[in-house]
């Protein structure tokens, strides 16, 4: 679970319904014309844009905003590192056994590579042409709500400019103004909302997941490398700690002393 975009989405609603409710009711911002264009115009563009099948994998995508395993680069160090110990002492055929431990699909696959005996330019040539197939799928599912975050805005406008005709055409009666002024306000409101605090944020984090997956799979494919040409363990984890930052670099062969 993460914390940090619950947080984030119960601040921003929280500090813009307290706003509200500091100078009027809430109803007064709650309009169902206003809602069914800019909910209705947004998803009608999108289908648009997207064919059925990727915005239902857009649903998909928006839990990883909410849900994420984090494994810290420094533990997948340390498995690497163990591994390459193991393939020292009992050769690569011994990395069939790991393989069936290991829980990462991507470092499964190397390690089955490596026990059948590919070489190690087409075991890293291969493991790189997935890791690009990745960002790209990564890369379109942010684009999803990318076209969210410009979508609602729009329809927004489009709602505003609605409200205004209907307010002009019924000028001679000023009871009717109120109602369309609302819809012309209000649909601009949510689409901002809708764009700012929760679409537009949404492409921001899936773009650091993404960051942080592709930093992952980097390191399995520099750490199977390493194995493979039988590296020693600590050397294998120094080229391993330059992926990180300084501050996140912690060797396992210091531990205990």
């Amino acid at each position: 679970m993460d914390f940090s975009t619950i947080l984030g989405i119960i601040l921003a609603f929280g500090l813009i319904l307290a706003a509200i409710l500091s100078g009027s009711t809430l109803m007064v911002f709650i309009d169902a014309p206003s809602m069914m264009i800019v909910g209705g115009g947004t998803l009608g563009a999108l289908l648009v844009h997207y064919p059925f099948e990727e915005v239902k994998r857009g649903i998909s995508i928006a839990r990883k905003t909410f849900l994420h395993k984090k494994i810290p680069p420094t533990q997948l160090i340390g498995l690497l590192t163990d591994i390459a110990g193991k393939a020292r002492k009992e050769g690569l055929l011994s990395l069939q056994s790991v393989a069936k431990e290991v829980e990462d699909p991507f470092l499964v696959k190397g390690l089955q590579m490596a026990a059948d005996g590919h070489e190690p330019k087409v075991l890293e040539e291969m493991m790189a042409r997935e890791i690009d197939y990745i960002r790209e799928r990564h890369e379109s599912g942010a684009e999803i709500f990318t076209a969210l975050g410009t979508y609602a805005p729009a329809m927004g406008m489009v709602g505003t400019l609605i409200g205004l005709v209907q307010m002009l055409q019924s000028m001679e009666d000023p009871s009717s103004i109120g109602p369309a002024m609302a819809v012309a306000l209000l649909t601009t409101l949510y689409g901002s909302v809708a764009a700012n605090v929760v679409f537009l944020p949404m492409v921001g984090k899936l773009k650091t997941r993404s960051q942080y997956e592709i930093l992952k799979k980097e390191l399995i494919v520099e750490g199977m490398n390493s194995i493979l040409a039988g590296e020693n363990p600590r050397v294998m984890e120094q080229k391993l700690h330059a992926y990180l930052q300084p501050k996140d670099r912690q060797s396992v062969f210091n531990k205990g002393k």
